[in-house]
């Protein structure tokens, strides 16, 4: 069973910047493949980002391209997400999940966090 917990998120204006953290425990996180999502109030949870456990395979969703970054220490168990030239669109929960795929697909992800909230005012 592996554990994952989200921290880092916060309020900032547009144009800001955010690191999030991922913590897994519980599990062999070098073979888990990590993803971020995200959801909007009433919006349905989206993908954002994705990296395979060796870093060889990196995915994007277009929304946030060119403007996050997500990255993994294997020494840490620990997956982070920097954003950069966040937008008030970017606000939501963000999720960190891990799976045995690397896809947009969130159903494909076994494990997931709680959430932190990011939100980028105007």
């Amino acid at each position: 069973q592996v554990q994952v917990v989200e921290s880092g998120g916060g309020l900032v204006q547009a144009g800001g910047s955010l690191r999030l953290s991922c913590a897994a425990s519980g599990g062999t996180f070098r073979t888990y493949n990590m993803a971020w999502f995200r959801q909007a109030p009433g919006k349905e949870r989206e993908f954002v980002a994705a990296i395979k456990w060796s870093g060889s395979i990196i995915d994007y969703a277009d929304s946030v391209k060119g403007r996050f970054t997500i990255s993994r220490d294997g020494a840490k168990n620990t997956v982070y997400l920097q954003m950069n030239s966040l937008k008030p669109e970017d606000t939501a929960v963000y999720y960190c999940a891990a799976g045995s795929i690397v896809t947009a697909l969130r159903g494909e992800y076994d494990y997931w966090g709680q959430g932190t909230q990011v939100t980028v005012s105007s």
